[in-house]
C-alpha cells in the first residue's frame, strides 16, 4: 500500500479520496479478505428485496443504480438484510452485520440521474421504497463479482453484476405520505420536512431523495445514497434548530453515553445558544489508523446558525440525534460530541450506527450531572486514549480559545 499519512486516512474514512488514488488501498485489500463470505453462483437471483438500493456517484451524471436481493430470502427474513433500527436495538455484532451484506446480490444498472422516471415506470423504485419486502426475479449478465464494497457512509454492497433483467413480482406498499410525496410538486426540503413530522422512517426519506422522488415536478434528479444521507440529515437539522432558537437553554451541564460496535459516544451538554463541537478520536491499530504510533483526532465546529468549519458526514448523523434529544427536551444548549474508535472497528459499515448511538444516548438518563469541572473530570475518566490531549481540541469544554459572542459585548 502507498505510504498514506494515517490522519489523512482517519479523516478520509474511504469515500473523499483525500489521498489522490482512484480507490482506497485500504477497502481494497479489505474486500479481498473478506471475499470469501460469499457463495453466490449462477446468474439468475430470486429473492425479496429487504427493501435496499444504492445510488452510487462515480461516472455522475452516469450513475450505477443497485438493487439488492438476498437470494432464497423473503417476508421479514429478507428485512433483516438491510435493517439499521433493528441492527442497533438488537446490539447485532459487527461481523453479523458484514455477513449479512455479504448475502445480498446487487444488480445494477447504468442511470443517468435525469431520468428517475424510468425506476417509477419499471416499479424498481417503488420496491425499494416499499414498507414490506417486495419479491423480485433478477436476472445478471454475468456471474457476480465475489466482493463487498464499503465506505465510511453507507452499508456494505455485496457481489455485484449489471442486470439483464429485473421483475417486481409482488406489489410494493408506501405510506399513504410516502406515496403522497412522490406526486407533491414542492421544494425537496419542504416535503423531507413533512415526512420527517409525519413520522416516515428517516432511511426511507434517505432513499426517496436518492431515487429521485422528491422535489419540483420537472426538475427532480438520481442523487447518490452518499450525498442523499448527509442532506437529509442536514436539512432536518436545519429546521430542528430554527424550532429550538426561540426556547430556553438547559441550565446544567450533563454527559450522556452509548457504545456500539466498536464506536463509543459521549454527548456532553451545556448551556448556551446551540454551538456544536465533535471531537473524533481514532486509536492506533485500527481500519484507518495502523500505521498510527499515536490516537488520531479530527474536530468539526458549527456555529448556532448552522456554520461548520467542515462537512462530516459522521457529525451531521450525530448532531442529527442531538437535536431530536433537545427538541424533546424543549432546551437549546451547546454540545460536545466525543466519538471514540477502537480499533474492534474494524469494518465501516456506514454512519447509521452514529446517528442511532447517539439516539440511544440521548434518550438514556444522564451519566453525570454537575458543573463544568465534574463532566470535564468525568470525560477525561471515560477516554480510553489520552483524554488530556483529545480534551484539549474542545473549545466550548474550556481547552481552547475561542471567539467571543456578540451577547458578551451587549452586557
Amino acid at each position: 500500500m502507498p505510504s498514506i499519512p494515517p490522519e489523512l486516512c482517519a479523516r478520509c474514512k474511504g469515500y473523499k479520496l483525500l489521498c489522490g488514488l482512484p480507490r482506497c488501498p485500504i477497502l481494497e485489500r479489505f474486500r479481498v479478505q473478506v471475499g470469501a463470505l460469499q457463495r453466490i453462483t449462477g446468474r439468475n437471483v430470486n429473492g425479496a428485496t429487504p427493501p435496499s438500493v444504492l445510488v452510487g456517484e462515480y461516472g455522475y451524471p452516469k450513475v450505477s443504480f443497485y438493487y439488492m436481493v438476498p437470494p432464497g430470502k423473503e417476508g421479514e427474513e429478507a428485512t433483516y438484510y438491510d435493517a439499521p433500527r433493528l441492527w442497533a436495538e438488537r446490539k447485532e455484532s459487527l461481523g453479523n452485520i458484514v455477513k449479512l451484506r455479504s448475502e445480498t446480490v446487487s444488480a445494477y444498472l447504468r442511470l443517468d440521474v435525469s431520468e428517475p422516471w424510468r425506476l417509477y415506470e419499471t416499479e424498481l423504485g417503488l420496491a425499494s421504497l416499499s414498507e414490506r419486502p417486495v419479491d423480485s426475479d433478477v436476472v445478471l449478465r454475468r456471474l457476480p463479482l465475489p466482493q463487498l464494497r464499503f465506505d465510511g457512509m453507507t452499508k456494505p454492497v455485496g457481489p455485484r453484476a449489471p442486470a439483464e433483467r429485473i421483475v417486481v413480482g409482488s406489489s410494493p406498499k408506501l405510506t399513504r405520505k410516502m406515496d403522497e410525496a412522490i406526486w407533491d410538486d414542492a421544494k425537496a426540503e419542504d416535503i423531507i420536512w413533512e415526512l420527517y413530522r409525519s413520522g416516515v422512517d428517516i432511511y426511507k426519506i434517505q432513499d426517496m431523495m436518492s431515487l429521485g422522488f422528491l422535489g419540483r415536478l420537472h426538475g427532480r434528479r438520481l442523487v447518490p445514497t452518499r450525498w442523499a444521507i448527509t442532506a437529509v440529515d442536514d436539512i432536518i437539522s436545519k429546521r430542528l434548530r430554527q424550532g429550538l432558537r426561540g426556547l430556553a437553554s438547559v441550565d446544567s451541564v450533563e454527559a450522556r453515553e452509548a457504545e456500539y460496535l466498536g464506536n463509543r459516544f459521549l454527548v456532553i451538554i451545556m448551556p448556551g445558544e446551540g454551538t456544536f463541537e465533535w471531537v473524533e478520536v481514532w486509536h492506533p491499530r485500527g481500519l484507518w489508523t495502523e500505521r498510527a504510533e499515536r490516537p488520531i483526532i479530527e474536530r468539526v465546529e458549527e456555529d448556532p446558525l448552522g456554520r461548520a468549519s467542515t462537512m462530516d458526514g459522521g457529525f451531521s448523523a450525530a448532531r442529527l440525534a442531538v437535536l431530536e434529544g433537545l427538541s424533546s427536551m424543549g432546551r437549546k444548549a451547546d454540545v460536545v460530541i466525543l466519538r471514540e474508535v477502537l480499533p474492534s472497528y474494524y469494518a465501516p459499515v456506514g454512519n447509521w450506527h452514529i446517528r442511532e448511538s447517539v439516539r440511544e444516548a440521548m434518550q438514556r438518563p444522564p451519566s453525570v450531572r454537575g458543573s463544568l469541572e465534574e463532566v470535564v473530570d468525568y470525560a477525561r475518566r471515560w477516554l480510553k486514549a489520552d483524554p488530556g490531549n483529545v480534551l484539549r481540541y474542545s473549545s466550548l469544554l474550556g481547552f481552547r480559545p475561542r471567539a467571543k459572542r456578540l451577547t458578551e459585548f451587549i452586557r
